[in-house]
C-alpha cells in the first residue's frame, strides 16, 4: 500500500504523468478503486495516447521521493455525439467536432487526503476542457456509496444528471452509478430555465387555443367561463407532468 507520510508544510505540485510514473501509477490504482485496469490503459496513460492525465507530487518529502505521484487524475477527449450524454447536452448537433471530456480515474493516496489535492487536479482537468473552444463539457460517473466523492463534485459544481442501476459489477455484485456533468464553452442543459420557461409557454399557449376552438364551436352546449376554467386547469397540469418527465435528472445523497 503506498501511503507516505505528509511532511508538516507540503509543497503540492502538479504535472502530466510520464514513464516513469508506470509502477506507482499502476499501485495506486490497485490501492484505490475495487476494479482492475488492463497494463494497455497504463501504458497509454503515462504514454499519452488518447488519454491526457496530472500528477500531483510533494516537492517537500525527502531522500528522493519529491517527484512520486500522491495523485493523479486521467481523463480523454470524446466526440460529443458518441458519447452517453448526449441527449443530457443542448449543442449544435450538425457540427461533427463538438467533444466533452471525460474523467476516467482520479486518486489521492490516504495520508494526503483532505488537503484539496483531488479538487485541484480535477480543475486542471476543466481548465484544459475550457481551453478546447469545441468542448462543451466535462462528465464522469461515480459509484452511489462514494459519498466523499459525490459530496466534491457537488461542491465543484458538477450536476447530477442520471443514475445508472446496476452500472458496476465488482466482485459478483452489482452497484449504481451517479453521472455527473459539468458545463463549459456555453455548454448546457437542454432543460436550461429559460427552455423550460419557453416550453411551458409554449404548451399553455396551444392549450388555450385548443380550448377557445372548442368553446366556440361548443358554445351553446357548455357554460363558457366553467368550461374554461376547468380546461385550462388541465391543461397546466399536463404541462406541469411533461416537463418534469423530459427534464428531470438524479437524486444524490
Amino acid at each position: 500500500m503506498v501511503n507516505p507520510k505528509v511532511s508538516r508544510h507540503p509543497i503540492i505540485c502538479y504535472r502530466p504523468l510520464r514513464p516513469s510514473d508506470l509502477p506507482i501509477l499502476q499501485q495506486l490504482h490497485a490501492d484505490v478503486f475495487p476494479i482492475r485496469y488492463e497494463s494497455e490503459f497504463f501504458q497509454n496513460v503515462v504514454n499519452a495516447r488518447d488519454i491526457v492525465s496530472w500528477g500531483a507530487v510533494d516537492r517537500s518529502r525527502p531522500n528522493g521521493h519529491s517527484d512520486e505521484l500522491i495523485g493523479f487524475v486521467t481523463a480523454r477527449i470524446v466526440l460529443a455525439n458518441e458519447s452517453e450524454i448526449g441527449d443530457l447536452l443542448s449543442y449544435d448537433s450538425s457540427k461533427s467536432d463538438q467533444s466533452l471530456v471525460y474523467i476516467l480515474t482520479l486518486g489521492v493516496v490516504d495520508s494526503y487526503r483532505n488537503l484539496g489535492i483531488a479538487s485541484s487536479l480535477i480543475g486542471e482537468v476543466i481548465k484544459y476542457a475550457i481551453n478546447i473552444p469545441t468542448c462543451r463539457a466535462v462528465y464522469l460517473h461515480v459509484i452511489s456509496y462514494n459519498i466523499p466523492a459525490i459530496h466534491l463534485y457537488k461542491k465543484m459544481s458538477f450536476k447530477c444528471v442520471r443514475r445508472l442501476p446496476g452500472f458496476y459489477l465488482i466482485s459478483g455484485q452489482h452497484y449504481d452509478s451517479y453521472l455527473f456533468v459539468y458545463y463549459v464553452n456555453g455548454g448546457r442543459s437542454p432543460c436550461s430555465p429559460l427552455e423550460l420557461v419557453t416550453v411551458a409557454v409554449s404548451y399553455v399557449s396551444k392549450g388555450l387555443k385548443s380550448v377557445a376552438a372548442r368553446l366556440r364551436k361548443n358554445n351553446e352546449k357548455w357554460p363558457k367561463w366553467s368550461k374554461c376554467k376547468e380546461s385550462r386547469r388541465l391543461v397546466a397540469t399536463q404541462s406541469k407532468r411533461n416537463l418534469t418527465t423530459e427534464c428531470s435528472g438524479c437524486e444524490c445523497v
